[in-house]
């Protein structure tokens, strides 16, 4: 699907970064909880708590909807030390220093560990828009996986040179689609004016909503899946390949 109206040449694209330049092979959201559930008890249990299965799952869904709270009401950051307080007094684990870091720093070694798979074509159209002289930065909302574990994970299947600017929530401060979380990356691709850039994603509350109300061209990827249902504005292009983009944006 495209939405197209006259304007100016793009010179810049940012890009989201979870199911749009990558997902969880365990899938994100759910398998990347069950995966952070399962560290946090092993963590518990070698410090001599163990905490049944399903208190942690309750406990973890309760933590889930608390960062919701904070992301949707864009009331500033929910961090893993937010969460590893939050869970450990939901079932009433008195935490010392040590257990505490510990946990915390369990939430750094999922996001690292978990496998990833990049969405289709991602590396060609990065490539294609590059050579076109575009301009790449990502913009983020993060979860329980921090900035720089991010940054590490793309280094590591060879993306980060790619990218020119960044704008992490966990860094700016701000969740989309606030344009203050947008702007850091715009600014730090020497744009000015928000119509010569595109923003890809694919959540339409977040992604497509903000990069509308900037007015820069908004690009859906449903490559990993599609939130036809979900409640936000449609974007300009709908694509489930990244392959297609340079051209959509008239850049190749």
């Amino acid at each position: 699907m495209t939405r197209t109206t006259m304007r100016p040449a793009v010179r810049a694209v940012t890009f989201d970064f979870w199911d749009t330049i990558v997902a969880a092979t365990e899938g994100s959201g759910t398998g990347m909880r069950r995966l952070q559930t399962e560290r946090f008890a092993r963590t518990l249990a070698d410090a001599g708590h163990p905490v049944s299965a399903d208190e942690l799952v309750e406990a973890f869904e309760a933590n889930w909807a608390r960062f919701e709270e904070r992301w949707l009401a864009n009331t500033g950051q929910y961090t893993p030390a937010d969460s590893v307080g939050f869970i450990a007094e939901r079932v009433g684990v008195e935490l010392t220093d040590d257990l505490r870091d510990a946990l915390i720093d369990g939430f750094r070694q999922v996001g690292e560990d978990v496998g990833l798979q990049m969405g289709a074509g991602i590396e060609e159209s990065l490539a294609t828009l590059q050579a076109a002289g575009v301009r790449l930065g990502i913009v983020c909302d993060v979860g329980l996986t921090s900035a720089p574990t991010l940054r590490r994970r793309l280094e590591e299947l060879g993306l980060l040179h790619m990218f020119d600017a960044w704008a992490f929530s966990d860094e700016t401060g701000w969740f989309k689609p606030s344009a203050r979380a947008f702007e850091p990356a715009l600014a730090g691709l020497g744009i000015d004016d928000p119509a010569v850039a595109a923003h890809v994603g694919d959540n339409r509350r977040t992604d497509v909503a903000g990069a509308l109300a900037l007015g820069m061209i908004a690009v859906r990827f449903t490559g990993f899946h599609d939130r036809s249902p979900e409640t936000g504005p449609e974007a300009d292009h709908v694509i489930d390949d990244h392959r297609k983009l340079p051209a959509l944006l008239g850049v190749a």
